[in-house]
């Protein structure tokens, strides 16, 4: 028998999303030697993503999975451990993303939009949780953003779940620490994702420079430039880790310094 000696060896991750900052923390974690079960729910995403694990050589179930439903996320966390033996990480990076406020924003999209960004939260945590305690515990990372601590207008439906889910985390620490399972977050600030690629061509017709809107986003940030998700993914990589094992309950911000000034440029 051999011993995978990698940071995340003899580890199974569970990461909701197969695009973005979800891409790149799958990537990250398979690197370090982690066994990984992807949950998506854009086919083509899904299928980029499992070939290119299954090229790597990487033990890996990617499925397709609406993550607001309570039994696929069920079954989901059940085809992992079935597959691998248990779950020790869960990274929830899925989200979508309405514009709108109060009076703009439907029912339905309201709705729609707590149920993916916070409620998958509480189901891999529902079903997930007591798989990491028969472990001896594990490390969960939830994806927020700078916009739960400031908003920009027109985000109520986003900027209300963000600032849910830190609430969330800190609740999730609290409540099984004693178990060995430790809940942070990360908050990003503008990240090269397709959530930001489509805030950049809103409104603006398919010939937009999306490139130059991306150097635009990067001006409010003090650092001049948006974020790459595999600078997101290698935080929360850290988080997960044995590196970490002091951290829980917490949020950790990676948005190039955006939030640390007032009307900064």
């Amino acid at each position: 028998m051999t011993t995978d000696m990698r940071e995340f060896g003899g580890k199974v991750a569970l990461i909701t999303g197969t695009t973005g900052i979800a891409l790149a923390t799958a990537r990250r974690l398979a690197a370090g030697g982690a066994s990984i079960v992807a949950c998506g729910i854009v086919e083509d995403a899904n299928a980029a993503l499992r070939a290119e694990l299954e090229r790597g050589g990487v033990k890996a179930l990617v499925l397709t999975v609406d993550v607001a439903e309570r039994d696929q996320v069920r079954d989901a966390v059940a085809a992992g451990v079935g597959c691998f033996g248990g779950l020790d990480i869960i990274v929830n990076s899925a989200a979508v993303h309405p514009y709108g406020t109060a009076t703009t924003t439907d029912f339905e999209t309201w709705n729609r939009a707590m149920a993916v960004n916070v409620g998958s939260i509480y189901l891999t945590a529902h079903f997930g949780i007591p798989e990491m305690i028969r472990r001896g515990g594990g490390a969960i990372v939830n994806v927020s953003s700078v916009q739960g601590f400031a908003c920009q207008q027109d985000v109520a439906a986003y900027a209300t779940t963000k600032g849910a889910i830190h609430t969330l985390t800190r609740s999730l620490a609290l409540d099984y620490a004693r178990a060995g399972v430790r809940v942070n977050s990360v908050s990003p600030g503008s990240i090269r994702t397709p959530i930001l690629e489509r805030a950049a061509r809103a409104g603006a017709g398919p010939d937009v420079d999306v490139e130059a809107a991306f150097r635009r986003f990067g001006e409010a940030h003090p650092l001049g430039r948006i974020g790459e998700p595999e600078e997101v993914a290698e935080l929360i990589a850290f988080l997960c880790s044995s590196k970490a094992s002091f951290c829980t309950g917490a949020d950790y911000r990676i948005d190039g310094g955006l939030t640390a000034g007032i009307g900064v440029k």
